[in-house]
């Protein structure tokens, strides 16, 4: 801004003193004793400074633009750089007169009160703003800048990029003079139109079928136990818990909502375990419907009436189950010497080989070895019997049996007796009942 100096000295004399004396920007001149003005524009190196040309005034001077018009004395008196003679004793001294001057400092412009006032050169066009710029009227001058979002750059505004600089904590775009702040999804923008808050899904409208938990930026689904989450990750269906094992129950496993449950066939109990099935022993419980001439034979999952054993001819009944035929009888002559009827059960599909049976002689003669064998019923060569000692011999099942059925074998027991050339045989006949099921 152009700045102006004028400095205003007078010429004072003290009465009753022979010497007079002047005032800052005057000289006293020794020939004539009057006060004259030194020309600070000759004196002073360098007064004014830069595009400022020095005009020397009355005593003083004054910087002014090269551009100013030609200055004009503020003096009425033409002889502006000489003060009138001091006046006489006890008269009153005769200062000259300051008029107001007829120009103003840069920046300012005579009104129509005379009064030098500020220039708008913003509102009269006057600045030199670049285009890009707006101008801003100060006192005596203006200033060239840029609105908010740009920045001076060699004399042109140019865009600040606020999304280089981190002003947004997640998501940024920015715009010509400004910029927008957005949020991830799962995210809400705070007040301050930075920051992003989490939201809670689970809150406000729970996305899940069953159970939701939240999670930074968004949310996850858990279903309850018994149910699995499906490929949506929202959804829950029922798991069938059946399909996983064969081994969740021992019968039969039935799926439900959630769950599943396990049941037993007729005949059967569920154990307090909620998979394993116990048999029911209808013949303790005398839950069965035999005749008084029947026994009633426990098997797994149900139960057999006995018929009593009937001997048939040439066979005489020793006793409820055993059966002999005389030797003095001639039809008993290539026969069995005895039958012994014996029943079993046997739960379908046995683990093979399996011992099942033991048969041993209760008399041994001196002299004499035993042979055992299957006589009848292993059509199928599921048995065999494997002689464990010299009167003793057990039954082995080599195939698994399935059930439900009935097996009959007629198990034979040889003596041979070189001593006194005897050969003869007993036969235990054993009824083997096979379950329907495995337990």
């Amino acid at each position: 801004r152009i700045l102006t100096a004028f400095t205003l000295a007078v010429c004072l004399s003290s009465p009753g003193k022979a010497q007079q004396q002047c005032t800052n920007g005057f000289d006293l001149d020794r020939a004539s004793g009057q006060c004259i003005d030194i020309d600070e524009c000759r004196t002073i190196p360098e007064a004014c400074r830069g595009d400022m040309v020095c005009v020397n005034q009355n005593g003083g001077y004054l910087c002014v633009p090269r551009t100013n018009p030609v200055y004009r004395s503020p003096y009425l008196n033409p002889y502006s750089n000489i003060y009138p003679p001091p006046p006489a004793p006890g008269s009153v001294p005769n200062y000259p007169t300051v008029t107001r001057p007829l120009m103003c400092r840069f920046g300012f412009q005579l009104d129509e009160n005379n009064q030098c006032t500020d220039v708008d050169e913003c509102a009269s066009d006057s600045h030199q703003c670049n285009p890009t710029q707006i101008c801003i009227n100060t006192e005596g001058g203006y200033t060239c800048s840029c609105t908010e979002g740009y920045w001076l750059l060699e004399g042109q505004c140019l865009d600040i990029d606020e999304c280089r600089y981190g002003y947004c904590q997640q998501l940024c775009a920015n715009v010509p003079g400004s910029y927008s702040c957005t949020c991830n999804p799962g995210f809400t923008l705070n007040d301050d139109g930075r920051s992003c808050q989490d939201v809670n899904e689970c809150t406000n409208e729970n996305p899940c079928t069953q159970t939701c938990v939240n999670t930074y930026g968004s949310f996850l689904c858990r279903c309850e136990p018994g149910y699995e989450l499906e490929a949506d990750g929202v959804n829950c269906s029922d798991m069938d818990e059946c399909s996983f094992s064969e081994f969740l129950c021992q019968h039969e496993c039935v799926n439900s909502p959630g769950s599943y449950y396990c049941i037993c066939p007729s005949g059967y109990n569920l154990l307090d375990d909620s998979r394993s099935c116990q048999d029911i022993n209808e013949c303790e419980n005398r839950n069965f419907t035999c005749t008084a001439q029947q026994t009633c034979f426990n098997i797994p999952g149900e139960y057999k009436c006995l018929d009593p054993v009937r001997c048939e001819e040439p066979y005489i009944q020793i006793n409820e189950n055993r059966c002999m035929c005389p030797a003095e009888n001639p039809g008993c002559r290539d026969q069995p010497f005895t039958i012994l009827y014996r029943v079993m059960d046997m739960v379908s599909g046995r683990s093979v080989p399996s011992d099942i049976f033991q048969m041993q002689a209760t008399t041994r003669y001196p002299g004499a070895y035993y042979i055992f064998q299957i006589k009848s019923g292993n059509e199928g060569r599921e048995f065999y019997m494997r002689q464990t000692g010299p009167i003793s011999a057990t039954l082995v099942m080599t195939r698994p049996v399935k059930g439900p059925r009935t097996v009959e074998l007629d198990l034979e027991m040889i003596t041979v007796n070189t001593v006194i050339n005897f050969r003869g045989s007993s036969v235990i006949r054993l009824r083997i009942f096979v379950s329907q099921y495995s337990f």
